[in-house]
This record gives C-alpha cells, structure tokens and sequence, in this order.
C-alpha cells in the first residue's frame, strides 16, 4: 500500500490520469522507474468488490498483445487498487473525439487499430483458455501505448461463458450507445453483444463521431441511423472523419470494408452477426466476399437492402484455403 501511494506521490493530482464511475487513475512510477497506472477505486464506486475480485481474477488469467497487462493489485481496509502497465497515449475516445488530436490519427493508424481491437476480442472469445465476453467495450476502454498500439482494458463487468450461447442478467450494466439491442432491453448477453458493442466502435473510428444514443431522436440522428442511410445511398464513404480526409491518405476500398463489416456486427438479430473470426478474417482480407447488411439495430429507417444471411470468404495462406461459412 505505501509503496503505491509513494509511487503515485501519494496520488497528488498533476498525477491524475483521469476519473469514471469507479474512481480514479494515478500515473505512478515504481521504485526501478518503472511507469504503471494505478486505479484506485473509490468508497463510492459502482465497481464494488465483486466486480473488483472480477477483474483480478478474470485479466490476470489473459495474457495478449492486445489486452492491458495487470501487474498486480492492492486489498487494504476499505481501499482497493489496480496497477496495470502505463499506456503512454491513455484512451483512443481522447483522439478521435478531440477535433485537435484526430488529425494525429490518419486512416492507417486507425485501420491498424481496428485490427488490433478485432484481435483482442478474438482471443477473448476464442482463442484464450478462459472464453470470456466483455461486455462493456468502448472507445473510453481502448488505451494506447506509445506506439498506438490498442488494448483492451476494464474486465469489471467481464464474464466467462462455457457451452451456453447466451445467459440472462437482472442487472444490466455497459454504456449505452455500445450495448446490442437484446442486452439493453432484455439482459441478454452473449458474444455477439460485444461484436454489437464492436461494429459501434468501428463506426466511431472510421468517423471520429459518437454514437450519442441509440435512436434518431428529431434532429439528432444516430451514428448507426447515419451510417445505415449513406450505405444505402451508395455514398458510405461520406462517412469518414473530415480529418482523415483532409489527409488524403485512406484507401477507400478499406474505409469502405470497415463501413460494411461495421453494419454487419450492428445487425438487429444476433444471429445475424458474425462471430470475431469471421470479422477479423474479412477487416485483413481484400478478397473476401462479405454479404449486404440489413438494417442495423435501434434503426427505424428499414430500408430495402437485404442479404443473403451467409458469410463466405476464401484466403489463402502458405497454400491453405481456408472457407468460412456461418448461417444465420
């Protein structure tokens, strides 16, 4: 406990990384001059200690590129701490919201991190030991080292799930904008509400525009309401951040492959969106043959685009071809 607090200068506040629900995040540097980010929960937390044990138990048990390391925790009295490696560029909702740093951001930063994201949740849902749903992802729990590269932070609320395709819960927790349809209305969650919460992710970085809430509400249109109508017009890429275009660097064949495999992950009907590996086969392959989305969830404007229901998608690698097929 001591030689957090000392890390953190005793959590002064030119410490302070930055304050949610559960507390605050310190900036800290340990005795070897090793830089960590210490989140130190508050006695008024939303996170409570379950959720707090959640975490250590949960995160400390994954090891990827792609997902914040926790290096240790602290239990003393009432307080409650987290020390995770320091992530040099904190949150990517800091760049692509903020009109000044966006322009930092050009389009293959954010196609890389995009896959770098698609990369992590796979592991989560399929490769790791513990198949985990996240439930909670966002830009606000994207950090970025110094190299941007993304991680997936904040297990809190995080769940591993075994044969069961979804389970119900009483108490819905997540960020609205993110959550899928059935999780928000009904409590049901399974890994195709994080693919949800992603395919709304992905929309918010191709744009650098916020999914405010989840339906059009007079003048306010929805991110997903917007993306929807520009596809449907032919004009998706129209959908870009102004910053990226400025730059005059994208390629549209990407932006357009990520407009479209975002309103796939969006779909109204869980069974009507891919699994990660699907995803993350379509974002890194050019050739792959993705089918037309329907209308995304909280989307009142149906349109008439329609789709087959079925991903196939051919790549070859080291002379292996690899097909994958998922039914609706």
């Amino acid at each position: 406990m001591d030689a957090i607090a000392l890390s953190t200068d005793n959590f002064a506040a030119w410490n302070k990384l930055g304050e949610g629900g559960f507390g605050a995040v310190y900036k800290g540097q340990l005795e070897g001059g090793q830089a960590v980010a210490v989140k130190r929960l508050s006695k008024y937390s939303t996170q409570g200690l379950g959720e707090f044990k959640n975490e250590v138990m949960l995160i400390a048990k994954l090891q990827h590129v792609n997902l914040v390391r926790l290096l240790g925790c602290c239990v003393h009295g009432e307080e409650r701490m987290l020390v995770y490696e320091y992530m040099e560029n904190k949150s990517l909702d800091n760049f692509i919201f903020d009109k000044n740093r966006s322009a930092q951001l050009h389009w293959s930063k954010r196609f890389d991190i995009i896959l770098g994201i698609a990369r992590g949740l796979l592991y989560l849902h399929q490769d790791s030991r513990y198949k985990v749903i996240h439930r909670d992802l966002k830009a606000g729990n994207i950090l970025l080292d110094k190299d941007m590269n993304p991680k997936i932070s904040d297990f809190g609320v995080a769940r591993i799930f075994g044969d069961d395709t979804d389970s119900h819960t009483r108490k819905v927790v997540g960020t609205y904008g993110y959550m899928s349809p059935e999780y928000a209305m009904d409590g049901v969650f399974s890994v195709k509400s994080d693919v949800f919460s992603f395919g709304v992710l992905v929309l918010e970085i191709v744009s650098g525009r916020k999914n405010r809430g989840m339906y059009s509400s007079g003048e306010q249109t929805s991110l997903l309401s917007q993306a929807w109508r520009l596809w449907r017009e032919g004009n998706a890429l129209a959908l870009l951040d102004e910053a990226v275009v400025r730059a005059g660097t994208h390629r549209s064949s990407e932006v357009l492959r990520c407009v479209q495999v975002a309103l796939l992950c969006v779909q109204e009907r869980p069974d009507d969106r891919p699994h990660m590996a699907a995803v993350f086969l379509a974002l890194g392959n050019p050739s792959a043959v993705l089918p037309q989305p329907r209308h995304p969830g909280y989307c009142t404007d149906r349109g008439s685009a329609s789709t087959d229901g079925e991903w196939s998608s051919t790549c070859t690698v080291n002379d292996v071809t690899v097909t994958i097929v998922e039914g609706r």
